[in-house]
């Protein structure tokens, strides 16, 4: 007499056919995310491109950036400079090139420090809850009160024009919106059993804090950093613009953008226009790129395969 086959429960069915679907290899992850996000792909290759050209920017740029010619004032752009020249007499091409070294620098490094003290925050306001929570969430609602452009002017009016002081001025306006998001994966996460189960074993707060909580929160952190670089080159140009950023003679993109250039702009519009479109792509590139990495690192986001 032939056996009747076991029933099988649909999420035991499930379970059988996950652990049955061949495993991919990271190369062949690489592979599915270029090919199913071709902007973000595309994006990745600008943003390494700039990274090239800030780490090679004394040998890529055909000029130095600080060296002014007369014969070179408002130059149109021909063989000898591919951008023209600009309202002082200077390679247009050569600051730009060198410009990216700046703005990049700036970005990580405010985007580390604004992301990395915000998540503090939001680990600590989130697991503790209570009065620590009030306390933290109502510094950070003072902070998320004022503008974050009118925010960094002020510091760095307060502070003084530096590149220091810029990166501390945009990491702490970036910390309100980090903690904020952080506090929300932290109240998820730990409501989770392990976390109970390590509290009931005698864990300290600490070590849940970096070995059960934090790494099950680092997606949302690396998505917000990823989108917050392009908005961190953003307050640097603006800040450079207004007189405020970087002083002289450190080429800046924003810099480009101000001064005497906006009074020369009909009769040499393209002292305006290359800056601008350098900061207009590497910007959008930052945010598609962050789009893309929240798509692969967020399952509810990545679809079937």
């Amino acid at each position: 007499m032939a056996r009747e086959p076991l029933a099988t429960s649909p999420g035991e069915a499930a379970t059988a056919q996950i652990a049955l679907r061949p495993q991919r290899s990271p190369w062949d992850n690489l592979r599915y995310t270029v090919r199913r996000k071709p902007l973000g792909t595309a994006s990745g290759a600008v943003i390494l491109s700039l990274i090239l050209m800030a780490v090679a920017a004394d040998f890529l740029a055909p000029y130095n950036p600080a060296r002014t010619v007369p014969e070179w004032l408002l130059i149109r752009p021909n063989r000898e400079h591919l951008l023209g020249g600009d309202y002082l007499g200077r390679d247009i091409l050569s600051n730009i090139i060198h410009g990216a070294r700046l703005s990049l620098a700036v970005g990580i490094i405010s985007v580390a420090l604004g992301t990395a003290t915000g998540s503090m925050l939001g680990i600590l306001s989130g697991y503790f809850g209570g009065k620590t929570d009030f306390i933290i969430q109502r510094i950070v609602d003072s902070l998320m009160a004022f503008p974050t452009i009118i925010l960094a002017i002020a510091i760095v009016a307060f502070m003084g024009s530096s590149a220091f002081n810029v990166m501390m001025a945009i990491g702490l306006t970036l910390t309100p919106s980090s903690s904020r998001v952080v506090r929300g994966a932290v109240l998820s996460v730990k409501q989770n059993q392990y976390v109970e189960a390590a509290r009931a074993i005698g864990a300290g707060n600490i070590r849940i804090m970096l070995r059960h909580i934090l790494p099950n929160v680092t997606a949302p952190i690396i998505v917000l950093a990823s989108i917050a670089l392009g908005f961190a080159i953003i307050v640097e140009a603006s800040l450079s613009f207004l007189g405020l950023g970087t002083p002289p003679p450190a080429a800046s993109w924003g810099r480009m953008l101000g001064g005497l250039a906006i009074q020369h702009m009909a009769i040499a519009p393209h002292t305006l226009i290359f800056p601008g479109m350098a900061i207009s792509i590497v910007v959008l590139s930052f945010n598609l790129l962050g789009d893309t990495v929240r798509d692969v690192l967020d399952p509810r986001l990545r679809g079937s395969r």
